[in-house]
């Protein structure tokens, strides 16, 4: 498998194709589980911000949301088991994309009456963020790379909308630069955020630039494994990154997984929400 720059294995592939199948089958075999482990968490925060502004329907930005696997797990109950084996299951892998996203409408349609969220996805695939409209997953989406240029007028007010930023997994190939243009779309007004980021990419340029906005970000206790390597060679290119940032993998890492941390932002300003 070749590898990116980082060390990872390149997985570009499996977010450009027109439906899921293959991003599930994909991931499954790497017992990627990230999403799950960060659901309370973020239902937490979503449940706490919800409280303090008095907004009974947040608005969610997921950068890097993909196929919107983000809002079906908090929007419509559903589980990383259940979609690994919706989209990787026997019958799945004679549908048409036509007759999985007839089947995704009907779960969306089943569920909606729960759902107290508005999700938004922001992602520079296409096909990816495409397949979680029609789908229903997502209630707007941003097609962007914000890491090399300016969201344009329309994409600024979707932005612009949004009360809770969050992320599992992107940050590291997405920097600061995506942080602060999300931020700067907001004006004076300041979302709340949590990211989810890999122990082999440091948080602190992300956290200075959201300091110099007016937040305050806070690392929550704990790690959350991400998924296994896929190989060996990934695993010692992780090793040596992680020896390069400082981080000791010993226990951790050194067992096969990638690990992550919870970092969450709240901006300053007890008048904008801020704990």
């Amino acid at each position: 498998m070749r590898t990116d720059a980082t060390g990872k294995i390149s997985l570009d592939h499996i977010y450009a194709s027109p439906d899921p199948r293959a991003y599930f089958g994909t991931l499954r075999e790497l017992h990627y589980e990230i999403p799950e482990l960060a659901k309370p968490h973020f239902q937490r925060l979503i449940a706490e911000y919800r409280e303090t502004r008095g907004v009974p329907v947040p608005t969610v930005l997921d950068i890097g949301c993909s196929y919107g696997i983000n809002a079906a797990l908090l929007k419509y109950g559903v589980t990383m088991a259940d979609l690994y084996d919706r989209y990787g299951g026997p019958d799945a892998l004679g549908y048409t994309r036509a007759r999985l996203l007839a089947r995704d409408r009907e779960l969306v349609r089943s569920r909606e009456t729960t759902s107290r969220l508005r999700f938004l996805g922001l992602d520079a695939s296409d096909s990816a963020l495409s397949y979680a409209l029609e789908a229903g997953f997502l209630d707007g989406a941003v097609h962007a790379d914000l890491e090399n240029g300016e969201p344009t007028a329309e994409q600024r007010a979707q932005l612009a909308g949004t009360d809770v930023v969050i992320s599992t997994g992107c940050l590291g190939y997405v920097t600061e630069r995506t942080i602060t243009r999300v931020v700067e779309a907001h004006g004076e007004r300041r979302p709340w955020m949590a990211h989810f980021v890999l122990r082999m990419f440091p948080f602190d340029p992300v956290a200075e630039a959201l300091a110099a906005a007016g937040y305050t970000t806070v690392r929550h206790d704990g790690l959350f494994r991400q998924r296994r390597f896929a190989t060996p060679q990934e695993q010692a290119l992780v090793l040596d990154r992680l020896a390069e940032v400082g981080a000791d993998p010993s226990g951790l890492e050194t067992g096969g997984w990638f690990y992550a941390q919870l970092y969450v932002s709240r901006p300053n300003d007890r008048t904008r929400g801020s704990m």
